[in-house]
């Protein structure tokens, strides 16, 4: 039911001839939340607070929803992008300071000189028999959707994609692809680890934790299900890509990628290799000392890997490795050191993320102090950092519009007081049909719920505590329950033009919401059915932590 219900209302969006602007789409779905202010009864239900795996979780009470004044939105659809700025704002300064901080690398050519080597070495490849019968290219395309796919799974992967989202798809455009197959390497990957995720505490600790089940528990089955999706994506990837390599006018992003193959063809024309400058190894000895007086104060690091932890002396080991590859990059030249920057600051921020829970005020900081670390390691003054800063921040900023207007949209139904009327309203479809029906419902429900509450521990926090009881008045188990909200909470995260991830990775590859929306959606239903196919084995297996 819930397949061919968003099949025939994507299907009908799709018929339109003409696909509307990203900002045009956003408006008419604000004005749609408005309107449903007005044709909604309001409702609220009464929350709570509890902590949850030592952390405070506001969460809804059972039987608790009661009607409330009504508070229809007219002009504050007017106020709503100023909303969603605020509520956004985190991810929009992100996306300006990463697009400053990587310009202002760009203008080093050292990632473009990192993507013409990588080349060189995959075509040397190509000279392994195996390899070659294969395609170099499909284990690079591959092995990327599988890394991304397994940070989304283990530690919940999101909106870290979007560092990653402009060095991978200037490196699938340079590999004859374009940049929609870039955004399904990365952000793609990584929210179909998110949906199929074995040990994310932000969505399976967080439902475990509300629904009174073990720590992680269910382990094997959701391993199985990780498996099966990421495999199906690498497939769907591998047949897109190669379809667009044999003919790359059939991309309905071809001419938006004009942009990134100008890039390649000036990164082509200019290549050189560029001295190692005085200044290079003065940042190098700089970063040295500092890394040295972090390993110092941060001797080991402790990384959960689900409901096990793992110490490690992670800082000082990967201080030492950069003491030597680096100076190995500045022996031959001043791009292979800014490389090695830039691969040590991935480095530090998975250690960061996984082992000391940076965000985005830590993530945000490190490229900035990547990019700032690059330009006077190349020489440049600071005038000139200020000005390339600038320059990137300025790329951004249609990105930043997309997500501010994206916030926008829950502001209004937050505020219209018709998202909980909904969630109650969808709960009521349980009532008195059979088990595989009832959990077919949770997951419509989640999936729902999702559009108009992407973040998933809040999604959690809110659907949890009323689908776990009921589950088990009904028959089911409550690992079921905690799987059908895991594939709700994931796959429409990768359509949703209220998820400010999503708006932010498109904005940085340059692809517009309207074209990926055409693109995407068949996949989306794909993985829809996958995902309800895979909840229904829950019905009857014993799955442990019941």
């Amino acid at each position: 039911m819930q397949y061919f219900c968003i099949k025939i209302f994507l299907d009908h969006i799709m018929k339109l001839n003409k696909i509307p602007h990203t900002y045009t789409i956003i408006s008419v779905v604000i004005l749609i939340a408005a309107a449903l202010s007005w044709i909604i009864p309001a409702g609220e239900y009464v929350r709570e607070t509890k902590i949850v795996n030592g952390s405070s979780r506001t969460i809804i009470v059972d039987n608790s929803f009661h009607a409330v004044e009504s508070s229809p939105q007219s002009w504050q659809v007017f106020s709503a992008l100023l909303e969603g700025f605020e509520k956004q704002a985190g991810i929009i300064a992100f996306l300006l300071i990463i697009g400053g901080a990587f310009q202002i690398m760009n203008t080093t050519r050292s990632i473009d000189m990192g993507i013409l080597d990588f080349l060189r070495q995959t075509k040397r490849m190509e000279h392994n028999r195996f390899l070659r019968k294969i395609g170099v290219d499909n284990v690079v395309i591959s092995l990327i959707i599988i890394l991304f796919s397994l940070f989304g799974a283990i530690f919940g992967m999101s909106e870290e994609t979007l560092a990653f989202v402009i060095i991978i798809v200037p490196l699938a455009i340079s590999m004859g692809y374009d940049s929609i197959t870039g955004v399904c390497m990365v952000y793609v990957a990584a929210h179909v680890g998110f949906s199929g995720a074995v040990l994310n505490p932000f969505t399976i600790g967080i439902a475990q934790g509300l629904s009174d089940l073990p720590l992680f528990s269910g382990f094997g089955y959701r391993l199985f299900c990780w498996i099966v999706l990421t495999s199906l994506l690498i497939i769907i990837v591998l047949r897109y890509a190669s379809k667009v390599k044999k003919n790359p006018k059939i991309s309905p992003v071809y001419e938006a990628d004009a942009y990134w193959r100008e890039k390649e063809a000036e990164s082509a024309e200019e290549e050189k290799i560029e001295k190692t400058t005085r200044s290079a190894w003065v940042i190098y000895l700089l970063i040295l000392g500092a890394l040295a007086a972090f390993s110092y104060n941060h001797p080991f690091t402790t990384i959960e890997i689900g409901a096990n932890m793992v110490t490690l002396p992670a800082t000082p080991a990967l201080s030492l490795t950069f003491l030597l590859t680096a100076f190995w990059g500045l022996r031959r030249s001043n791009q292979f050191f800014i490389l090695n920057l830039l691969a040590y600051t991935i480095l530090f921020l998975v250690v960061g993320v996984m082992g000391h829970g940076w965000y985005l005020n830590e993530i945000s900081a490190l490229f900035l102090a990547m990019g700032v670390l690059a330009g006077f390691a190349n020489s440049e003054n600071p005038d000139g950092i200020i000005s390339q800063f600038q320059t990137g921040a300025k790329d951004m900023l249609s990105a930043a519009l997309i997500v501010g207007l994206a916030g926008g949209i829950i502001q209004i139904l937050q505020d219209g007081r018709v998202i909980d009327p909904i969630l109650h309203g969808m709960a009521t479809l349980m009532d008195n049909v059979g088990k595989v029906a009832s959990l077919g419902v949770m997951y419509l429900i989640q999936t729902t719920i999702n559009v108009i509450i992407p973040s998933g521990s809040a999604k959690a926090a809110l659907t949890m505590p009323i689908m776990a009881p009921f589950s088990d008045v009904i028959g089911i188990s409550r690992q079921a329950t905690v799987l059908a909200f895991q594939f709700g909470d994931g796959f429409t995260n990768m359509i949703t033009p209220t998820s400010g991830v999503l708006m932010g990775a498109l904005g940085l590859a340059r692809v517009q919401y309207g074209v990926w929306l055409k693109w995407f959606y068949k996949i989306l239903l794909f993985f829809i059915l996958i995902g309800f196919l895979l909840l229904i084995p829950t019905v009857w297996i014993s799955l442990d932590g019941f």
